[in-house]
């Protein structure tokens, strides 16, 4: 299969831009990627940093009233961002799945589990209506559902927090779509139950053969679930590389940060665990020029950064945006970091 062969979703240039006091500030600014056919890509990086406004761009669920987006997100040979709205719903469900970060407020209250099942059903699907219920109770089942007849009946808020979001990604799942785009799929849940969602993603995706765009902070669940990994900071991706070199050989000080965040034994055992320098900057006072985290590298030299970022390649399909991964150095001891 060639490369070309192998895309199934192409962002070129991305641009979203929330209107805030009138004027309209870019939370994903100049995103370039490709996803591939049966892989699960990660998107990481804190919060603020564009993750879910990227996500939520990739099937125009923004409210266009304050919002404005340019570029091409090129899925199936068709440009999402130019689709009329009739065509755009003909992929949202049935292409495209999205099991959104909070399902208490994505499901319907007034509505019981199995009739918001049934409506994407309906939609995507030829079924009867005998049928709809039988392929909506088969979902259920197949999610992990102890009762399918029961959940069926019941209403979002008769749900647990893990149930809840079963019911979710079974109505991501229903009409079997191309991708699934999972945002913080787990963020709500406890550890045990955060667990049997990963697993059951990971089921699903083998089933029915979907590739996965896996948003998340944590970095724990990348290396579980993701075979590349894309890093956002501000706004841009930073860095992009299959997952083990991403973890092995991280490059941007941004990539190198976060992984050198993670508790280890011997910070364990006494020593101060590692921390970011300073805060993601809001949309109105983020930098539009240079490399978006010198702000938070306030030890290193201008000069270690590019006026105008661009990427570098330092090994197969793994990318750095700016030049200061040459010259990064981790932040200076706590005393010294307090005189900056």
């Amino acid at each position: 299969m060639s490369q070309e062969d192998k895309v199934l979703l192409r962002i070129k240039d991305l641009r979203t831009s929330f209107r805030i006091d009138g004027q309209y500030y870019a939370a994903v600014d100049g995103v370039d990627l490709e996803i591939y056919k049966d892989e699960v890509f990660a998107i990481v990086g804190e919060s603020g940093c564009g993750k879910t406004a990227m996500a939520l761009s990739l099937v125009r669920l923004h409210n266009t009233n304050y919002t404005r987006m340019e570029g091409e997100i090129l899925f199936g040979g068709q440009d999402i961002l130019s689709l009329r709205l009739p065509a755009l719903n003909k992929v949202r469900g049935k292409d495209i799945g999205f099991i959104f970060q909070d399902p208490l407020s994505a499901l319907n209250p007034l509505h019981k589990v199995g009739k918001q099942l049934e409506e994407t059903l309906l939609y995507h699907t030829t079924l009867t209506k005998k049928e709809r219920k039988q392929r909506a109770l088969e979902l259920l089942a197949d999610v992990g559902m102890v009762n399918p007849n029961l959940t069926y009946n019941q209403y979002p808020h008769e749900l647990s927090g893990g149930m809840r979001q079963r019911a979710m990604i079974a109505i991501a799942i229903s009409a079997k779509p191309e991708l699934l785009i999972a945002d913080e799929p787990t963020t709500a849940l406890d550890v045990t139950i955060q667990s049997q969602i990963l697993d059951l993603i990971r089921d699903l995706k083998k089933e029915i053969k979907s590739s996965i765009i896996l948003i998340t902070h944590d970095l724990g669940v990348v290396a579980e679930m993701a075979d590349r990994v894309a890093v956002m900071y501000g706004g841009q991706v930073v860095e992009t590389a299959p997952v083990n070199e991403i973890f092995a050989n991280p490059k941007h000080p941004y990539t190198r940060s976060l992984l050198n965040s993670i508790p280890q034994t011997t910070e364990l055992q006494g020593d101060r665990l590692h921390t970011i320098h300073g805060t993601v900057p809001d949309l109105r006072s983020m930098p539009r020029t240079g490399c978006r985290f010198s702000l938070r590298t306030p030890w290193m030299p201008p000069n270690a950064h590019e006026a105008e970022p661009t990427y570098h390649k330092v090994g197969p399909e793994h990318f750095v945006l700016c030049t200061c991964y040459k010259t990064f150095e981790f932040a200076p001891s706590f005393k010294e970091e307090e005189k900056i």
